[in-house]
């Protein structure tokens, strides 16, 4: 199953400065367990590197994520082009 999602990252820039690019992290993470009905969720370095390109402070409001699920219940994201 192939999917294609963009990820509200809006309520993530309410938090203290400083923890915000690893908490965006962990919120794809959970938005992909909860849309795609899994508990394993590999994120690709790419997406990692589109939230941390402008540092920890300043991340996206939003990120397009495409989501590939396996025959193990395995989602794998990497980003849309």
């Amino acid at each position: 199953m192939e999917r294609v999602y963009t990820i509200p990252l809006r309520k993530v820039k309410n938090v203290q400065r400083t923890i915000r690019a690893p908490r965006a992290i962990r919120e794809v993470q959970n938005f992909l367990k909860k849309h795609m009905k899994t508990e394993e969720v590999k994120i690709d370095s790419s997406v990692n590197e589109k939230i941390w390109a402008r540092g920890i402070k300043k991340i996206p409001s939003k990120i397009k994520i495409k989501a590939v699920k396996d025959d193990n219940g395995v989602v794998k994201a990497t980003l849309e082009e």
